[in-house]
């Protein structure tokens, strides 16, 4: 199956900046692949989209992190990141990388990391 693995999160003051990282693993090809993406949850809260790009490279921001974050990626090995600048307390919340793939039996698939906690704090 596919999996996503997360790396990149942790403690960071407002005003500052981490990179989240999301690699695959499995058996697809970047061919399959429509779009990458994050998302974030804080606690009591439903998870939001926070970016996306598509396999053409098009990216999408939420409102509240464009000027702010930035998605990227490396096509060859569906890995997807996410630049995040000037952070701010409100940014708190476990970020979840997502991989949408076509399956020839399945059709699109989505696919989830296990999450990475980032906390913005003095």
């Amino acid at each position: 199956q596919v999996q996503l693995v997360e790396s990149g999160g942790g403690l960071v003051r407002p005003g500052g900046s981490l990179r989240l990282s999301c690699a695959t693993s499995g058996y697809i090809s970047s061919i399959n692949v429509m779009a990458m993406g994050w998302y974030r949850q804080a606690p009591g809260k439903e998870r939001e989209l926070v970016a996306t790009i598509s396999r053409t490279g098009a990216t999408n921001y939420s409102d509240s992190v464009k000027g702010r974050f930035t998605t990227s990626r490396e096509n060859t090995k569906n890995t997807v990141y996410l630049q995040m600048n000037s952070l701010k307390p409100e940014d708190t919340a476990v970020y979840y990388c997502n991989l949408k793939y076509y399956h020839y039996t399945s059709g699109t698939v989505d696919a989830w990391g296990q999450g990475t906690l980032v906390t913005v704090s003095a």
